[in-house]
């Protein structure tokens, strides 16, 4: 087993490689989702082949998105599954290259909650456009077995959403200089709109799909209105029953209000105090380099990580 010595400690690379995913923003650790999804699919394409049962992948049939409502019903996840899957190369690096640049500017304006939040109602609302306009519109008629995949109705969700917020924000492209980022985004969006006659029309409509909820979510929290809340509620149900069911129940205590205030000011001044000492790992860790850290300094960081 390979291990790397830190802080006069043997870490091995399983340590590491928590480490750096508990430090990533949630934009890094979204794609790097997306990419150990897109090899594990093609690593079973190649598994396949070499068995010969080529051409019938079952983890790609179990989590992208079906046209049929019926097939839905037997594979409900697929409605969130398909945006972290994608066909080829080029489509994932596409993807992943506007995902990375709008994301960036996208956490600077909102919380990591709200990419959340962005992401999946773009998966959500894209997929089912394009469950609907299979299901409704003549020219999908007899088109046969069709599904869904890949991450850019979740894309333009995000990319549309912080286009709508700062339309005037300016982005520097090579070779077209300086755009405003709504140009970007109504170009891509006019762009997938064009395209529809030519070629993965159900593709393109679910790519619209999540353009309109991204555009609709923003104006939303203009006016004051989360409608994307109720994913932060599921995602904290998921997670308190996750971490209670491993811990004994404990009964609930009633408090005063006074000593409420002193349990939060107590709280505010524990994060403050976690913070600092965060601070001075990272300036640590800048100056002197990870391996410079100690294990308890390390197991800190880690579990301030997780936290996060």
């Amino acid at each position: 087993m390979s291990l790397t010595r830190i802080g006069g400690t043997k870490m091995n690379w399983k340590d590491n490689l928590r480490y750096k995913y508990n430090t990533a923003s949630i934009l890094e650790k979204f794609i790097a989702i997306n990419i150990v999804m897109f090899v594990l699919t093609f690593a079973f394409n190649t598994i396949g082949f070499l068995f010969g049962s080529s051409g019938n992948n079952f983890l790609i049939e179990w989590l992208v998105f079906p046209k049929d409502l019926s097939d839905l019903l037997f594979k409900p996840w697929s409605i969130l599954t398909y945006a972290f899957l994608h066909a080829g190369i080029f489509h994932i690096l596409s993807n992943m290259i506007v995902l990375y640049f709008s994301g960036q500017i996208f956490l600077n304006f909102y919380s990591r909650k709200k990419f959340v939040n962005f992401y999946i109602l773009g998966a959500i609302f894209g997929a089912l456009i394009f469950a609907l306009s299979y299901n409704l519109f003549p020219a999908f008629q007899g088109t046969g077995k069709s599904y869904l995949i890949g991450a850019s109705a979740s894309v333009m969700a995000i990319l549309v959403g912080i286009a709508t917020k700062i339309p005037d924000f300016q982005v520097r492209l090579m070779f077209l200089g300086n755009l405003k980022l709504w140009w970007i985004a109504a170009g891509l969006v006019a762009l997938d709109f064009i395209q529809i006659p030519f070629g993965n029309p159900g593709g393109h409509l679910a790519h619209l799909g999540g353009a309109a909820i991204g555009y609709l979510y923003t104006k939303q929290l203009e006016k004051g209105n989360d409608i994307g809340s109720w994913i932060e509620s599921t995602i904290n149900v998921i997670s308190d029953f996750s971490f209670s069911s491993k811990s004994n129940p404990k009964m609930k205590t009633v408090y005063k209000n006074k000593q409420k205030k002193t349990e939060k000011k107590k709280s505010n001044q524990k994060d403050k105090n976690n913070q600092e000492k965060i601070d001075k790992i990272l300036d640590k860790i800048s100056s002197s380099g990870y391996g410079s850290l100690t294990k308890e300094e390390k197991d800190f960081l880690f579990r301030a990580g997780k936290d996060l």
